[in-house]
């Protein structure tokens, strides 16, 4: 008989078993890569937390989780990311997923999900959770390299990209910084100031202080990310975390978290400008960035980002605390971007 249970530092052996029957030899390497960066969340326990199955002493489907510390309306909350729910292959169709996000869901203040697949979803919505909100994304183009479609013919991508030059001209021309902007190797207690006078400014958000910070995006040892401060005097005002990549058609700069005063257009402009100065540099096509927050995406826009489609969807449910359903209705007030979750990793 197979029984849910949290995972204990014994089962490591078995969770890398269970990722290399599910997903194959390369995935179990990545996850033993991240285990001991997992360990060292600040708002973990010893071990990264897990919902797992056993069946006997095998290990046939578990639910990874990463914990964070959420702010809802400026009040604190525990609250963990999940994954999809890894269920072996001669198990599925039998619960066991269904039975994991129940148990996900009884055991945690805030559940959040991002970027998950519609099967996980249709059991979500089974369990009359909230209606999942799109991660906006916002894309400005830098060449005319930016508008080529991989499944597209190499003939019309290139009409395209002939056709969509004068519009590249207008929205990638440099424009001055005004600011002082200035990368940093790890993140200070000025990030920590920033979060407590704009914590109240977020309907929910994950915490972004400078501990939290470091953890996610100085240490990991899969990725490497730049992150640069936005300072006025003493203080730090705002901040910005990018990392060029290569994809099919071209080179991104993709901003995978920002946070400034939403109000304050002129340090979201300077922020967005650092981007694409680097991103000119990268010899990047195209900026990508994805925010749910109204306003911030107001002034990227203005910066010369057009929206585009996204197929990221986010997940939110709410335990800690009573929220009024309009709640869930729109994520204009949210906070979150491509860096919270595990979409980028």
């Amino acid at each position: 008989m197979a029984d849910i249970e949290r995972y204990t530092p014994d089962d490591r052996r078995g969770t890398e078993q269970l990722y290399r029957r599910t997903f194959g030899i390369e995935a179990a390497d990545r996850v033993r890569l991240r285990w001991d960066w997992e360990r060292r969340n600040p708002a973990n326990g010893v071990e990264p937390p897990y919902w797992v199955v056993r069946e006997g002493p095998t290990l046939i489907a578990a639910v990874p989780l990463t914990p964070v510390r959420v702010t809802i309306a400026g009040a604190d909350a525990a609250g963990t990311w999940s994954a999809d729910p890894l269920v072996v292959a001669e198990r599925q169709r039998q619960g066991l997923g269904g039975a994991l996000l129940r148990a996900w869901d009884r055991g945690t203040g805030v559940a959040l999900g991002a970027g998950l697949s519609h099967a996980t979803r249709m059991r979500l919505d089974e369990m009359r959770w909230p209606k999942a909100q799109p991660l906006p994304c916002l894309v400005k183009p830098i060449s005319r390299r930016a508008f080529r479609i991989p499944t597209w013919p190499v003939a019309i991508n290139r009409l395209v990209s002939a056709l969509a030059l004068p519009v590249v001209r207008v929205v990638s021309r440099t424009q001055p910084l005004k600011e002082e902007v200035e990368v940093v190797r790890r993140f200070d207690a000025g990030v920590d100031r920033l979060w407590e006078r704009l914590a109240n400014r977020f309907a929910i958000s994950v915490r972004r202080d400078a501990r939290y910070l470091n953890w996610k995006f100085i240490e990991p040892p899969h990725v490497r990310y730049t992150a640069a401060l936005l300072r006025r005097g003493e203080e730090v005002d705002g901040y910005v975390v990018y990392r060029h990549l290569r994809e099919p058609q071209g080179r991104v700069t993709q901003i995978v978290d920002l946070l400034a005063d939403p109000s304050d257009e002129r340090g979201l402009k300077t922020l967005a400008r650092w981007v694409d100065r680097e991103a000119r540099m990268a010899d990047s096509d195209k900026i990508r960035c994805y925010a749910t927050h109204a306003a911030i995406r107001r002034v990227l826009r203005r910066s010369g980002y057009f929206v585009v489609k996204s197929a990221v969807e986010i997940t939110v449910k709410i335990n800690a605390v009573a929220v009024p359903k309009a709640f869930y209705s729109s994520a204009d007030e949210w906070h979150f971007t491509l860096g919270d979750g595990d979409l980028d990793h």
